[in-house]
């Protein structure tokens, strides 16, 4: 089957809800620096598209830390997730011939340690960006509108009060 033909039957499956879909979670790691808030990018192992961490869930651990987990696996940073997802999205997980639905829960993950050498660093490259570049390299286009969500958010948390009142 063709690229876009592929694509095309993709996007429909991924609206249809199928009710056997796997569940994962991932991490949407970022900082503020100067106050401008930037996200962690990390490639995915097969293809080289840029992503977030993302897996399953870690058997006896909460999603949150399993996101944690990823993130610290992936993309060699350590943090602390927001105790709820900021959202879930659904995505395709290809192996070989097969694919399936992926219910994928995303949690904004902190940084506060990065690592120079990590886990899975010979099959993934990580790369820090901006708002504006997440949202252009990332794969999911979900991923990017939740990056926006948090980037607000943080902004918000990070203004001086008299300017949030003033506003």
């Amino acid at each position: 089957m063709p690229n876009l033909a592929q694509y095309v039957l993709d996007r429909l499956v991924l609206k249809l809800r199928p009710p056997d879909a796997t569940r994962q979670v991932a991490a949407l790691p970022y900082t503020v620096i100067d106050g401008r808030v930037v996200f962690l990018l990390v490639t995915s192992r097969r293809s080289g598209r840029w992503i977030v961490p993302k897996g399953s869930l870690v058997p006896g651990e909460t999603p949150r830390r399993s996101a944690e987990i990823e993130a610290f696996e992936e993309a060699g940073v350590e943090g602390v997730a927001d105790a709820e997802p900021i959202g879930s999205y659904r995505t395709i997980k290809k192996g070989g011939m097969t694919r399936r639905v992926v219910e994928v829960d995303l949690y904004p993950l902190r940084v506060t340690k990065q690592h120079d050498t990590w886990m899975e660093q010979d099959r993934r490259h990580r790369h820090w960006v901006l708002l504006r570049e997440a949202k252009r390299l990332l794969s999911d286009r979900e991923v990017g509108e939740f990056a926006t969500a948090m980037s607000r958010r943080e902004m918000a948390r990070n203004q001086p009060m008299a300017q949030r009142i003033d506003a």
